[in-house]
């Protein structure tokens, strides 16, 4: 094979960097490496690029403005980088195979010294949040970095490289090749629980508008983008309650009837209900709930035992005694105060919306607060949330709908990601409204189902929203052939 490829990494430690350098020179297919650097620095078989940050759009402009080569290596994390065996000459070889504009594989994850396989998932048309793991590194067509240059994009500092990857998703497909060809050190070390909101810091704002504009430039670009023309609901028809709030729960005896008081407590100027969907509890929690004497609380048990958190839901939804707007409440969180309920109501008639949501507070088991605080969305603006809510991994809480709406949908019977995929349903067609005061608290504690997950699991998670993002961006193309 002829040398096809020109390499560009980022520094990271002059003896780690120089080693990444040396391993790549070995390589036959690798014609040029380049290492982006803050300052100046002397590196052997190497030419140094001075950049602010290796994902601005500079840095992908300067790439295409450097790389002669047929394919481009983009390796942009500031961590070691391994090669595998022949790992370039692989990804070469099966470019070659087709028409794919970017390639990326499976890698090695170094943790404190040990070695874990770290398998990443399948790109699809929905796979659009800014955070997708293409792992180490990605192994580009040259013409996708012309494009880019021709395209003249704004000039990102942080959304350079999450831009091209769109343009290349554009322009042919992008291939996952399910082979460990790479390894990289891993230096962030938290459990998923406590990465997941990350996006949420001060300084994260300014790199959170970026993606969200480049986002929006790609759905305009292929048909997917909703103009805020939102229909209205309308509020009419009979209920038994005014509001049901919603708690779907198993085994949560620690937590229940913390939930359950929150609700009970709520000051309102219409009636509501409690509806509890006991998932078949065996640590006590059914008799618990069963010795309220409270007559709004609502003590379900289903007769289906293969229901997921969206299937309780939809016990509770399609129940004769659910109200007018259904509300939601985890089994492990409460409500911030007694005004919670009456608040949520107001938002709907306020904005005739289809669905409202509100902001938390974190806290730890005892109800102290705990970073990053106040978690209330604002990147969701009114004429453009239904398009960055494609980007973004969630919608926030606690969420509320419209009953009749709800039940128009339904809700996937699953226990993860369910309510963002009502969530992007609604936001196709009807406004969505948001509270950006803190009304709820969210508990973190060991026993939340997001608090440590392996990878397998995280990528099952990550596939199945991406899915969702599929199926709706599909919807969204077609709601707009048609005018």
């Amino acid at each position: 094979m002829n040398q096809k490829i020109d390499c560009f990494i980022t520094f990271h430690g002059k003896q780690e960097t120089q080693h990444s350098i040396n391993q790549l020179k070995l390589s036959r297919q690798v014609q040029s490496v380049f290492v982006f650097c803050q300052s100046q620095v002397e590196l052997k078989g190497a030419e140094t690029l001075l950049v602010s940050h290796p994902n601005a759009t500079k840095s992908m402009e300067m790439v295409a403005e450097k790389s002669t080569a047929g394919f481009v290596l983009l390796a942009l994390q500031s961590t070691a980088l391994g090669l595998g065996q022949f790992a370039l000459e692989r990804m070469v070889q099966l470019a070659e195979c087709g028409e794919a504009s970017m390639l990326y594989a499976d890698y090695f994850e170094l943790k404190a010294g040990v070695r874990s396989n770290h398998p990443v998932i399948d790109y699809q048309m929905g796979s659009l949040r800014d955070d997708f793991n293409f792992g180490p590194a990605q192994l580009f067509r040259r013409e996708v970095l012309e494009n880019f240059v021709s395209e003249k994009y704004p000039n990102y500092q942080h959304a350079g490289f999450y831009a091209l990857r769109l343009l290349a998703s554009r322009m042919g497909d992008l291939w996952r090749v399910p082979e460990f060809l790479f390894s990289m050190t891993e230096t962030d070390t938290r459990q998923s629980g406590e990465k997941q909101f990350d996006y949420v810091s001060g300084h994260a704002r300014e790199k959170q508008i970026e993606m969200e504009q480049a986002c929006t430039d790609h759905l305009r670009k292929i048909g997917g983008f909703l103009e805020p023309n939102f229909q209205a609901a309308d509020f009419s028809g009979d209920f038994p309650v005014e509001a049901s709030v919603v708690i779907p729960v198993r085994n949560r005896m620690k937590t229940i009837r913390d939930a359950v008081d929150s609700v009970l407590s709520q000051k309102t100027d219409f009636s509501f209900n409690l509806i509890v969907v006991d998932n078949f509890s065996t640590d006590g929690t059914t008799e618990l709930l069963r010795a309220y004497s409270d007559k709004r609380l609502v003590h379900v048990i289903p007769e289906a035992t293969d229901l997921g958190i969206g299937g309780c839901w939809n016990e509770a939804v399609f129940h004769e005694k659910c109200g007018r707007f259904a509300v939601q409440l985890d089994s492990d969180d409460l409500y911030f105060d007694d005004s919670t309920l009456q608040q949520i109501v107001d938002k709907f008639y306020e904005e005739q919306c289809a669905m409202v949501i509100g902001s938390y507070q974190m806290c730890n088991f005892n109800l102290e607060e705990v970073p990053p605080g106040l978690i209330d969305h604002r990147e969701w603006t009114p004429e453009n949330g239904p398009n960055n809510a494609l980007r973004i991994n969630g919608l926030g809480a606690p969420r509320a709908f419209y009953t009749p709406i709800l039940r128009q949908i339904r809700i996937p019977n699953t226990s993860y990601g369910e309510d963002y995929a009502v969530g992007l349903a609604i936001s196709r067609t009807w406004k969505i409204g948001r509270i950006y005061q803190a009304v709820y608290r969210c508990r973190r504690w060991e026993d939340n189902s997001d608090a440590s997950l392996d990878v397998a699991k995280q990528n099952a998670h990550n596939a199945y929203k991406d899915s969702l993002r599929t199926f709706e961006l599909r919807a969204r193309m077609k709601k707009n052939q048609r005018g």
